[in-house]
């Protein structure tokens, strides 16, 4: 089984991006634990700037992998494109924040690619990753 995380703009500064949000730890040592954790289950990773860059992640990887983990960052709350890209493919994908975006600011509560995901997840810090983790081996399960 391969499942593909995905992160979006300025997740790549995890550790050092408002902490008193996004916590004190980079997303390398979450990711190591998550494949030694689910060592039966290929977890690729890719994170990118460019609105673009995710749109092609997505569109390599979501008519093969068993599932994608995405969170698009701040793209969550404005791009159709994602919107499209997500219906455009056959894997499930299950949008992920790291923060409750429900408890910050309007403009973040409010997501444009939500309908096209299979669920979302939130407020968990980095947990959330493996809970959309969770869900993904569960939908592949009732398959």
């Amino acid at each position: 089984m391969h499942i593909e995380i995905i992160n979006g703009p300025n997740l790549n500064l995890l550790g050092v991006r408002e902490p008193a949000i996004y916590g004190h730890s980079s997303f390398e040592p979450f990711l190591a634990s998550l494949r030694e954790r689910y060592g039966d289950i290929e977890i690729g990773y890719y994170q990118s700037n460019s609105e673009g860059a995710l749109i092609d992640r997505i569109q390599e990887v979501g008519f093969t992998a068993a599932g994608i983990v995405l969170n698009a960052g701040a793209y969550t709350h404005t791009s159709v494109a994602l919107h499209d890209a997500i219906r455009a493919v056959t894997s499930p994908v299950i949008e992920v924040h790291i923060s409750n975006v429900h408890q910050r600011e309007e403009f973040r509560r409010h997501s444009m690619i939500s309908p096209a995901c299979a669920g979302v997840i939130c407020g968990f810090g980095l947990d959330s990753y493996r809970l959309a983790i969770e869900a993904i081996k569960g939908m592949q399960e009732h398959d």
